[in-house]
């Protein structure tokens, strides 16, 4: 009787152990931690984008955060003999991709506020008359002007292990500082 008691109590040891571990690890965002990026545009064709959050709920392993942004460049023609004309088409441009690799050590008690390294997205300097949409290929696609449409950001931990995905989209464009949506 008194061995069985001793398993029992072993093994209700081990399943409230094994609960405790499982509770530790409950990622979220602090309420006004919500993940925000900001575009800063360096140049009419060149834009970085850096993202900033506050989570809580952590396990005790390295953090991987990749942001990753695109968008689309309209650009002027422009013939052999100098002449600029407006283009037409609208051209996709990236993804550009950076990586924060954060480790275990910089998370306090399941906390950590992060600032990711730049994604900088550029658009080509030129393009083919075909692509920028110009009259005929006696013409080559010059002067883009950048438009950022699409940014995502996931979080891993440990690497490998998403535990969350965020982005946000807009087709006329993204200024500023923008909120993300998580899911």
């Amino acid at each position: 009787m008194r061995r069985l008691a001793t398993i029992v109590v072993l093994a209700l040891g081990l399943v409230l152990v094994g609960a405790q571990t499982s509770l530790a690890a409950s990622p979220h965002f602090k309420h006004g931690g919500e993940p925000t990026c900001t575009i800063n545009f360096t140049s009419p064709s060149s834009a970085s984008v850096t993202c900033t959050a506050t989570l809580a709920g952590l396990g005790n392993d390295d953090l991987l955060v990749t942001t990753s942004t695109s968008g689309t460049a309209v650009y002027q023609c422009q013939n052999n003999g100098g002449n600029i004309a407006p283009g037409q088409n609208k051209v996709l441009v990236g993804p550009a991709t950076s990586t924060t690799s954060i480790p275990a050590d910089q998370i306090k008690n399941g906390n950590l506020t992060f600032t990711t390294n730049p994604a900088v997205l550029t658009a080509p300097t030129t393009v083919s008359a075909a692509v920028a949409g110009c009259p005929n290929n006696n013409w080559t696609g010059v002067n883009p002007v950048l438009t950022v449409t699409d940014i995502s950001l996931t979080i891993e931990q440990p690497p490998g292990t998403v535990i969350f995905s965020c982005s946000v989209s807009d087709p006329n464009g993204l200024t500023g500082t923008v909120s993300l949506t998580c899911g």
